[in-house]
């Protein structure tokens, strides 16, 4: 038997932007600038992003702070 399983998750616009703890229309204004991480579009009025996608992406984006002993 086949499995049903998808080989990725894909998330609506409202779903990234929470998991990235951001608003909505700013993951649209980054979209638009082509700032902000990948995404898919299915077409013209819908766009999907990948979960594993962004999960590289916020990892890409990490900053650690270093410190300098005085």
């Amino acid at each position: 038997m086949a499995s049903t399983t998808p080989a990725f998750t894909l998330l609506d616009t409202e779903a990234a932007a929470s998991l990235l703890g951001v608003s909505r229309h700013t993951l649209e204004d980054w979209r638009w600038k082509r700032l902000g991480p990948p995404w898919i579009r299915i077409s013209r009025s819908c766009v999907r992003y990948d979960l594993d996608a962004l999960r590289r992406w916020l990892s890409e984006h990490t900053v650690e702070e270093i410190t300098v002993a005085s």
